[in-house]
């Protein structure tokens, strides 16, 4: 509890003492003078919690904003105080307090997970000179610049660690629990907390371009795309409260003029009405939901960029799939070795040095699968082969290492290398991404040259670990079709789609022939469709779906400003998690709706008879209100419960 709200409670208890001395005053007070005492009181403690709202209705309507709770509480409790019922004018307005309390303090509760996301913002980088350390602002750090972040400190900007290893805390950007280790050579994100070692980081990019920026951004403007529910309740309560206003005023008029009841009677109903009718309930209650729901996204590593993307989600039908970088890791792997003469270690080894000055990626995962380093000193003679492979020198033997294309051209049948395969399956060798071919050229016998193959190494792109899991868990939460586009060939896609469960695919697409793809797929569903990826390529198709959903971990830049929802730490799990979220959020809203109504329908009814009384106008407004705020509240354990 903050310290206004502290002020506003001591002024609750404050206007509670003296609201009880005047009743015990009013029934135990003698003298002739105790009537005198007991309004006193009343007016004491109508002072002390009606200041508030009297006073900004005073300056609504001075700034020609008339119509809200702060001038509903203000009629119906000065017109109390008119009929002389001071004890429930005082009481209306202690409960309406009360209820603001309450409200300030859910709203809070709510905003908790989101000030704590707000804590990732850095407040320095130690920026490392040629006069040594300084201590600067994160916007004073420019792109190639060096930092050092020590232990217990927050990573200011995006980089790669140069120097160190350490341990990292990433629960504020992913929502996991789990520290993450670093070393030299790696990739660092803002946001990060360092908790062990000390690091050294070469500067990737701006602080404005940073991760810690990118993400306080969103959440900063997540409350500016409303969903449909919560604009429904905007107009309504500018068309709602006038209307209660000016149906007040008839229901105290017309009885009296037109039928000769009763003035203060049928104004005493009036101010029940205006009590019973005032909108805080559906006012706050309802986005109250949507914040809890994009607080409880976040907390699971999720970053929500409008409560209508909530919205969006609790209708999702179909859910589209990048392949690349989504479903699988996008980085090829040496998943088999397969030695047509020597072992597999010898294999692979000659691969490795073969591949010892690419930079191609299956290259590095050639040599990342050697697992030590590579001596440059044996090799010599490198010749690149665009399109086929490389030949080299090692230790003065030549190796061709490549595709099936450079095998045949050095004289190597096709039928040699098809037999390569005999030991491996057949989904095995659909699902391979590339096969790179090793063969040696020996000395040439009769002018004749001797090209011997030694067996081939199969590399993939692997499958993400939960990818299977969480399309389950899709089909789980509702979602009638899955569909997946790559622009790998139809053989890969069709083993990755076997594989994952996927309901269709389409293969062999470019970015345009996505997006079109995606077009068809949205006008054919019966609901919303989500599309996730994380390239740049993707970028036209995740603004163009009905959400987009990017990979935040090891997505681009683009994909992520295209993207209306990012997962911080790429698992595709949270994308079920969320859309149960966005559920619960909506199932909320809509229960506050048509329970603050029915309730508010029932006693305006009874009291537009007459069977009502203040009280239970009371409970119609602020009691509703704290029910309904109650549960809203229940959205921010959603997170805790993932």
């Amino acid at each position: 509890m903050n310290r206004n709200q502290k002020k506003d409670l001591i002024k609750i208890a404050a206007a509670v003492c003296f609201y009880i001395a005047a009743e015990l005053v009013s029934h135990f007070g003698t003298p002739s003078y105790a009537h005198y005492i007991h309004i006193g009181l009343f007016l004491v403690a109508y002072a002390i919690v009606g200041y508030g709202p009297v006073t900004k209705a005073v300056r609504n309507i001075l700034r020609g904003q008339v119509f809200d709770e702060n001038f509903l509480m203000t009629v119906a409790t000065v017109g109390a105080l008119a009929l002389r019922q001071w004890d429930e004018a005082v009481a209306v307005m202690l409960f309406y307090a009360v209820g603001e309390l309450f409200e300030e303090i859910a709203v809070d509760r709510s905003r908790k997970s989101i000030t704590e996301l707000m804590d990732i913002r850095p407040d320095y980088a130690n920026l490392l000179t040629e006069n040594g350390e300084k201590t600067v602002d994160p916007y004073d750090v420019a792109v190639g610049d060096m930092i050092l972040v020590k232990p217990g400190e927050k990573v200011p900007l995006d980089g790669i660690v140069t120097e160190g290893n350490s341990t990292l805390d990433t629960s504020a950007l992913t929502g996991e629990s789990v520290p993450r280790d670093i070393e030299p050579g790696m990739d660092i994100t803002s946001g990060f907390i360092n908790i062990s070692g000390v690091l050294k980081i070469k500067v990737t990019s701006t602080f404005d371009e940073s991760t810690v920026a990118k993400v306080l951004d969103l959440v900063e403007n997540s409350g500016s795309k409303k969903a449909q529910v919560e604009k429904f309740i905007t107009r309504f309560a500018r068309y709602y409260t006038p209307a209660v206003v000016f149906s007040a005023i008839a229901l105290a008029v017309i009885p009296p003029v037109f039928f000769s009841q009763s003035w203060s009677d049928w104004i005493y109903r009036a101010l029940l009405f205006l009590v019973i009718s005032c909108p805080c309930a559906l006012v706050i209650s309802v986005p109250l939901a949507f914040f809890g729901g994009v607080g409880a996204a976040s907390k699971a590593g999720v970053l929500v960029k409008g409560s209508n993307y909530l919205e969006a989600l609790s209708k999702i039908d179909t859910a589209i799939f990048d392949k690349t970088g989504t479903l699988t890791t996008g980085k090829f792997q040496v998943t088999n070795i397969l030695p047509a003469v020597a072992d597999k270690r010898t294999l692979l080894g000659i691969a490795a040095h073969a591949e010892a000055y690419s930079n191609h990626p299956i290259s590095l995962s050639i040599k990342e699968a050697w697992g030590k380093p590579v001596d440059e000193s044996i090799v010599s003679d490198v010749t690149e082969l665009s399109g086929k492979g490389i030949t080299a020198v090692i230790e003065g033997r030549t190796f061709h290492a490549g595709n099936a294309r450079l095998m045949n051209e050095t004289g190597i049948p096709q039928s040699v290398i098809d037999g390569s395969f005999s030991d491996i399956s057949s989904d095995e060798l659909s699902a391979a991404g590339t096969f790179i071919h090793i063969a040696e050229e020996k000395a040439e016998e009769n002018d004749v040259k001797n090209i011997v193959y030694l067996g081939c190494i199969v590399l993939s792109d692997v499958v993400k670990p939960d990818a299977a899991e969480a399309l389950a868990m899709l089909k789980a939460e509702g979602v009638r079709r899955t569909v997946m586009l790559t622009g790998d060939t139809e053989a890969i896609a069709g083993a990755v789609a076997g594989r994952l469960g996927v309901d269709e695919y389409h293969s062999e697409l470019l970015p345009q022939d996505k997006v079109d793809l995606a077009e068809k797929l949205i006008s054919t569903a019966d609901g919303k469709v989500i599309f996730t990826g994380d390239g740049i390529n993707d970028a036209p198709t995740l603004a163009r779906a009905d959400v987009g959903i990017a990979m935040g971990g090891a997505g681009s830049q683009a994909a992520i400003e295209a993207a209306d929802i990012v997962i911080m730490d790429d698992s595709l799990s949270k994308i079920s998690v969320v859309m149960n979220i966005a559920r619960r959020t909506q199932r909320i809203a809509k229960e506050n709706v048509v329970f603050a109504l029915s309730v508010k329908g029932i006693v305006l009814l009874l009291g537009a008879i007459g069977i009502a009384n203040m009280w239970m106008a009371v409970f119609a407004d602020v009691g509703v209100a704290v029910i309904a705020i109650l549960n809203s509240m229940r959205m921010l354990t959603v997170g805790k419960r993932k």
